[in-house]
Formats: structure tokens, C-alpha cells, sequence
């Protein structure tokens, strides 16, 4: 068996900022086409290797290869029983658990497709599960998904909802010697700013998961010049949901929050949305994994690509090695337990199966 640590090391000195992924997917696709037994299909920079063994149920562990921009001369570097660098934690060594996995259990009781998608660190419109989706939806098929993302080893089911809004107040412009003659679009905003910071959110429970609602205003712009009542003030609005509310529910509930603050000229305007997902715990793989080796089980508090799976109707969740906290900093890290003990689950898993 290859060092887990060793194999993420070397995944993390091969640079993959997204949109720049042509070295890593060489270097994935390799090792796969070494591996007896598996199709593969290249589309685009996005890999998938799949079993034809004809079991009775396919699993897909699927996990991205880019990372954000960062210190990409520095490489990795490990320190004792710990790998840091840029994607340790998010994802590459995820990505070692599952390259590990399809050359270590060459017979697993169900199908697995293995997916290699590029681009997941930028807008959804680049993510390549969409780009395999759009060209051959056939090779992301399954009964159940796992994805690698980093949760410390412990299964993080489902994910919230997130969407952003931009709410547009109007004001009068005057002088700011005669503020009098004006309405001031930015004192406007005080009534909303305050309503937002004391937001009573929601904690649903769901499939024994809690997830906890929340609304932010994330960015604020407005005023003219430093002798002008400002005629108009703009604010971002982000608010993440739990997957018991639909889309169309969580929004209609944050323009109910909205309202008392806006009037005749104002603008509230959903910007970009992508929906929760169940946490899927129900399916008896997702259910194993969860049963074997007393894994804890919590509510994934931001949004993945779960959700991508969720839509096309296959239950996913995340598990992978290192902490999300970890992720994008300076200080990223995985360390050489979160990565055994990831394999070592996944890989009864795989042998034991539903």
C-alpha cells in the first residue's frame, strides 16, 4: 500500500489552480490507466474511471483537483505524520485517499465510478461535474455519491442552500450643508442593517442532523462624495437555508424579512442561488458508511457539491481527511491519521458494501 502522507505530498507539489489543471489530471490519469479493470474517460480536464463488474448498486466518489491561487513554488513539505501545502486539506488528500482506494480493492462489492472534476474553487458555471453532465451524463450514474471534501473524517451529510441577493435602497440627493432637501439613501439602510444582526435564525433537525439558517449583509456600497447626500446605497445579502425549505421558500422568507425596510424605488433582487441538499442518510451505503466504525454524523453548515448529485436524484455526502477549517489558509494541513482513517471506512465500505 502506498503512504497515504507520501501520495498527498505528491499531489500537492504538482500546482492545480483552477482553470490550470492539465499537469495534476496527467498525473491522476496515469496512475488510473495502472490499474487493471477500470474504464476511463477523459472529458475535458476532468477524469472518471469506472468498474464494469455488474454489481447490483454503483457508488461514485467523486473529488475536485483544483485548488484557490496561493503559494503554488512552495510545494509540499511534511513535518511528522503531517502534510502542509495548498489543497492538502481541500482536497488533495482526498484525492490520495481515492487513487489509493481504486488500485487497493480491485473487487469491491458495488461498482464505483471515480471522478476527477476540475474547476469546483470558481463559479459554478466553470465546475466540471457540469461540463461532464453536458457531454456524457451517463459516466456520473450511481445509486449513492461521496465526496471527498475535507471534514476532519467524519461524515458531513447534506448541505445548506446559499443565495445572494442585492437590495438597492433610493434616497434624494442634496447638499450635505442642506441634508434637509434630501433623503439619505445610506441612514436608510440603519433599519435594515439592524433587523439583519438580529435575525432569529432556525436550527430544523433533519435525518438526526441540526442545521443552523443564517442571514448576513456581506457587502455595502454607497455615497457620492464627501459634500453629497447619497442618493442610493446597495447592499449584498447572503442568507444560507437547510434543506426542509425549497428554494422559492427560503427566498420568498428572506424578502418577508426585507420588506418593512424597502419601498416605492427600492430593488431586491435574487442574484445567484444554489439549493440544499437532503442529507441522503437513508440509502443503505450512505447508511453503512455512517454505521461502520462509529463515524460521527453531522450537518454540513455550508454548500458542496452534494448538491449537484442531490439534483440529478443520488443521495450524496461529504467525507474526506482534514479540517475545512484548514481550507484556504496559510496554515493548511492534513495529517496522516484523517487519512487512514478516511481509507480505512471507505474501504470496508467498498468490500462489505450495502
Amino acid at each position: 500500500m502506498t503512504d497515504l502522507l507520501t501520495l498527498t505530498a505528491e499531489l500537492v507539489s504538482v500546482p492545480s489552480v483552477s482553470h490550470d489543471e492539465a499537469a495534476i489530471v496527467a498525473l491522476i490519469e496515469a496512475r488510473l490507466r495502472a490499474v487493471p479493470g477500470l474504464n476511463i474517460d477523459r472529458v475535458g480536464d476532468n477524469l472518471v474511471a469506472r468498474t464494469q463488474l455488474g454489481r447490483s448498486q454503483r457508488l461514485v466518489l467523486a473529488g475536485h483537483t483544483d485548488t484557490v491561487p496561493g503559494d503554488t513554488a512552495a510545494g509540499a513539505r511534511i513535518e511528522g505524520d503531517t502534510c502542509v501545502g495548498l489543497g492538502s486539506a481541500d482536497m488533495k488528500g482526498g484525492l490520495a485517499v481515492m487513487l489509493e482506494l481504486a488500485s487497493s480493492v480491485p473487487e469491491p462489492s458495488v461498482d464505483v465510478t471515480w471522478v476527477f472534476y476540475a474547476r469546483e474553487e470558481v463559479a459554478s458555471e466553470h465546475n466540471g461535474l457540469g461540463e461532464i453532465l453536458s457531454v456524457a451524463p451517463h459516466l456520473l450514474e450511481g445509486d449513492a455519491a461521496i465526496l471527498g471534501e475535507p471534514t476532519g473524517a467524519a461524515i458531513e451529510a447534506g448541505c445548506q442552500g446559499t443565495m445572494r441577493f442585492r437590495v438597492s435602497l433610493s434616497g434624494v440627493r442634496a447638499h450635505s450643508a442642506r441634508p434637509w432637501m434630501g433623503v439619505n439613501a445610506i441612514h436608510r439602510a440603519g433599519g435594515l442593517l439592524s433587523a439583519v444582526d438580529g435575525y432569529e435564525h432556525r436550527e430544523p433537525e433533519i435525518d438526526g442532523c441540526t442545521f443552523r439558517e443564517a442571514l448576513q449583509v456581506v457587502r455595502i456600497d454607497g455615497g457620492i462624495a464627501g459634500n453629497v447626500v447619497p442618493d442610493r446605497v446597495d447592499l449584498v445579502v447572503n442568507h444560507r437555508y437547510a434543506p426542509d425549505r425549497s428554494g422559492d421558500e427560503a427566498e420568498a422568507h428572506v424578502r418577508e424579512v426585507l420588506a418593512p425596510f424597502t419601498g416605492e424605488g427600492d430593488e431586491v433582487v435574487l442574484v445567484d442561488h444554489a439549493p440544499a441538499a437532503a442529507p441522503g442518510l437513508g440509502h443503505p451505503l450512505l447508511l453503512g458508511l455512517a454505521a461502520d466504525g462509529g463515524l460521527e454524523v453531522r450537518a454540513k453548515l455550508g454548500w458542496t457539491d452534494v448538491a449537484f448529485f442531490a439534483a440529478g436524484g443520488v443521495p450524496a455526502v461529504n467525507f474526506g481527511p482534514g479540517e475545512s477549517a484548514l481550507a484556504h489558509t496559510a496554515d493548511e494541513c492534513v495529517e496522516r491519521e484523517a487519512l487512514v482513517a478516511c481509507y480505512d471506512a471507505l474501504a470496508r465500505l467498498l468490500e462489505v458494501g450495502a
